[in-house]
């Protein structure tokens, strides 16, 4: 009986310390399974909302990160195809937070790109779901082992997520919700 005991809490303790050292995003705008705020929903297409990009930071990125890609993506949009409304690669390795607001290209990190989002620009581009469902936001940092995508401004989010997912090292992410 004592044997199970000790099994039983070396693997409580084993579970608990891989749970901390999970590659993790947190923000302090957005939350897991929550309601976005005025602040991330778009200005504009009959919205009223702040149209700004949420803090995020991360913690316990995989071994061999040379840099990072945030996204935010919405797979519940009318299209076929899901709704990006954030791309943003080059992220150097040493960046691990990105500042509310920054979506609208003022405060990224040296080097980093904010590519064009299905609303044709580059930059962050709120939530504005059309009336009824709830729709899921994925906001998303990929750990790369690669130090940069050679991917002009232009590149569509299709492409950068291609080549994020052929480099990527491990992802972390939060998804809220949000309709109108």
């Amino acid at each position: 009986m004592f044997r199970h005991i000790m099994i039983a809490g070396a693997l409580l303790f084993v579970s608990g310390t891989a749970m901390a050292d999970e590659f993790r995003l947190k923000s302090t705008d957005i939350s897991e399974g929550k309601e976005l705020s005025a602040a991330q929903i778009f200005k504009g297409m009959g919205c009223e909302g702040g149209n700004t990009s949420p803090q995020l930071s991360w913690e316990n990125a995989p071994a061999g990160t040379k840099s990072f890609v945030v996204t935010a993506y919405d797979p519940d949009a009318p299209t076929g195809s899901g709704f990006w409304h954030w791309v943003v690669f080059n992220i150097p390795a040493s960046v691990t937070e990105l500042d509310g607001g920054v979506g609208s290209g003022k405060g990224l990190p040296a080097g980093a790109v904010q590519s064009r989002t299905d609303f044709g620009v580059p930059g962050f581009g709120g939530a504005c779901p059309p009336p009824g469902a709830v729709h899921r936001y994925i906001f998303k940092v990929a750990a790369l082992k690669v130090e940069k995508l050679d991917l002009p401004i232009e590149t569509s989010a299709a492409m950068v997520g291609f080549m994020t997912n052929a480099n990527a090292l491990g992802s972390a992410s939060i998804t809220a919700v949000y309709a109108k």
